[in-house]
């Protein structure tokens, strides 16, 4: 039997963590030497989506963890930890914490990331506006900007289309402006609806 058949088998066609049946799909938890069983779980794309830190972090969809953290399944229980202690500074999540209980070999599985010391917020690429920018969205210039090392200058009010997210940087968004492709700074652009 193939991996996601046993994984979708174990998890009775509903997401491990939060019980949702929508858009499974497996999450290989890392640092993962080896696709096997305990490795991986099976996740909607609405937990896999805040693990991966694709999207904001929602304290109360994560209320799901009080009853997924006594899994059996050890990707479960790793996975259950890191967003506990993601969500540390809701008492509930910090209650749980202190109740849940890994051998020294899972503890260490969970640590060894470093996920678990950063806190809920998740970076990510926001225009002016707050709104979150996206690869192939469409923005606009708030303000008239100079290029570095060209002639050109971009005027306020230009259009942007197809844009790219700068991947290690959420202040950056790449786009092209008469043909050149530019780094452009999100605080000076507003997402086109």
């Amino acid at each position: 039997m193939k991996l996601e058949d046993v994984l979708l088998n174990r998890s009775e066609n509903k997401c491990e963590l939060c019980k949702s049946e929508n858009s499974l799909t497996i999450y290989e938890v890392p640092p993962s030497s080896n696709k096997s069983e305990d490795d991986c779980i099976i996740v909607c794309e609405t937990c896999k989506a805040q693990i991966e830190k694709r999207a904001e972090l929602n304290s109360s969809h994560w209320n799901c963890l009080t009853e997924s953290m006594w899994s059996e399944v050890p990707g479960v229980q790793v996975v259950s930890w890191r967003m506990l202690n993601r969500l540390r500074n809701e008492s509930w999540a910090a209650d749980n914490l202190d109740m849940m209980y890994l051998d020294d070999e899972r503890l260490a599985w969970a640590k060894a990331t470093g996920d678990h010391d950063n806190d809920g917020s998740v970076d990510l690429h926001k225009d002016a506006n707050g709104n979150i920018l996206q690869n192939g969205d469409t923005v606009v210039l708030t303000k008239s900007l100079d290029v570095k090392g060209s002639t050109l200058n971009a005027k306020m009010g230009t259009v942007v289309k197809n844009i790219r997210v700068v991947e290690d940087n959420t202040e950056q968004i790449e786009g092209k402006i008469e043909g050149q492709l530019i780094v452009i700074l999100t605080k000076y652009v507003r997402k086109q609806n």
